[in-house]
């Protein structure tokens, strides 16, 4: 085939170049291009070729070293916990902290709310501006009624001192004393005049914007809590009636361990069955909230004297327009915290009985920080006998002064 196209290109070109040649001509021509490019590539020097092995190997050679050092220091369980214990307490101390600051800046909020309903009321010809809140230990409100005038005297004859001693107690141990009241149907009647009168006597009054009245006792133990929170920066807030005997300085060594605590609710606690029988003391309207007839209450302090922590108190106080009040106080308070994280501590040195319960218990060790009859709901005749209570169970006129808060 060769041949013949050979001669094809004879016939038609004379002197044409033959397939052969051509072959030849590109045998010769690829191998003298393989020899050009084998002579102008670079050839890596062997010393370099050794130093570039030796280096490769040594780095072979660090990597177990660094991975068996780890293996030497291998992290255990309990260091893991112990971290996350760490961790947690900082989380922790975080979540109290913020709880402190929302709570703080609730009660600034309720103070200023407060004082601007004041200022929207008719005040008292001279008053002075406005003031931060006095910081306390605790505030103790007596729960009193414009026909209890004997009462309150009782008490401060016997365990509520007088006067400048009074004043006394609340710049040197941050102890505040006062008797709750509100105002009659018809402010500026006879009733009021007399408070006005008693208050210009002894000075030891807690007025409240609240009309008096036996069924409103929930609103008034709500507006006194709102209204103390609003003028004192207390670390807690006591409910007392005028017919118990309350020893002072043991009431407040028994709150002060508890004083690291932020929500605190404290008393006598108790769980009573709610009477749905119309007439009779107690009677609770709203019975059907509480289930099947028979059923009781849900546990709280009984309403002889109960304390709560500052939280707690802002939060009636922030809260109150929608707080729900039944029939009876003490109810009233329980139920405000029953769906809260609050700590129901249930001391019975606050309920202890009257001579001979409270002295066989003060000579025991055991003193009491408040005592009352459970069949009167307080003293019975607290008039005539708070003097012999205080008598036999008082823990003397020097105590509060002498104790630890």
């Amino acid at each position: 085939m060769g041949g013949v196209i050979g001669s094809k290109h004879q016939k038609g070109g004379g002197g044409g170049v033959s397939v052969r040649w051509v072959s030849l001509f590109c045998i010769s021509s690829f191998c003298l291009g393989v020899f050009i490019v084998n002579r102008l590539w670079d050839v890596p020097d062997p010393m370099e070729l050794d130093e570039d092995a030796s280096a490769r190997h040594h780095h072979r050679e660090l990597l177990p070293a660094a991975n068996c050092e780890k293996k030497e220091t291998p992290i255990h369980a309990g260091d893991i916990l112990d971290q996350v214990s760490q961790t947690h307490d900082v989380i922790m101390t975080l979540d109290r902290t913020i709880s402190s600051l929302e709570m703080q800046l609730a009660a600034a909020r309720a103070a200023k709310s407060h004082n601007q309903e004041e200022s929207l009321m008719v005040s008292k010809p001279n008053a002075g501006p406005f003031k931060e809140r006095q910081k306390a230990f605790f505030v103790m409100g007596i729960i009193t009624a414009f026909s209890s005038r004997k009462r309150r005297d009782s008490i401060r004859e016997t365990w509520m001192p007088r006067g400048e001693e009074l004043r006394k107690l609340e710049k040197e141990k941050g102890v505040v004393m006062r008797f709750v009241i509100g105002h009659s149907a018809t402010p500026g009647g006879v009733l009021d005049r007399a408070i006005d009168a008693e208050e210009k006597q002894h000075n030891d009054f807690l007025r409240l914007d609240h009309v008096e009245g036996y069924h409103e006792l929930s609103t008034k133990t709500q507006v006194y809590f709102s209204t103390a929170v609003s003028l004192w920066d207390a670390d807690f807030y006591i409910k007392v009636d005028d017919d118990v005997h309350v020893n002072p300085g043991m009431l407040g060594s028994t709150l002060a361990r508890h004083r690291s605590k932020s929500r605190i609710y404290m008393g006598c606690m108790k769980s009573g069955p709610v009477l749905t029988q119309t007439g009779v003391k107690y009677h609770e309207p709203e019975y059907w909230k509480f289930g099947e007839e028979g059923n009781k209450y849900f546990r709280h302090a009984t309403g002889q004297l109960y304390a709560i922590s500052k939280d707690l108190a802002t939060y009636i106080s922030v809260n109150r327009h929608i707080l729900h009040r039944y029939a009876n106080e003490d109810v009233s308070l329980g139920s405000w915290f029953i769906g809260l994280d609050v700590e129901h501590v249930d001391d019975r040195t606050l309920c202890c009985g009257t001579p001979p319960d409270c002295e066989w218990k003060a000579q025991a060790g055991n003193p009491c920080a408040a005592s009352f009859d459970w069949s009167c709901s307080g003293i019975c005749k607290s008039v005539e006998r708070m003097d012999e209570v205080h008598q036999h169970c008082g823990e003397g006129d020097g105590a509060v002064w002498h104790s630890n808060f």
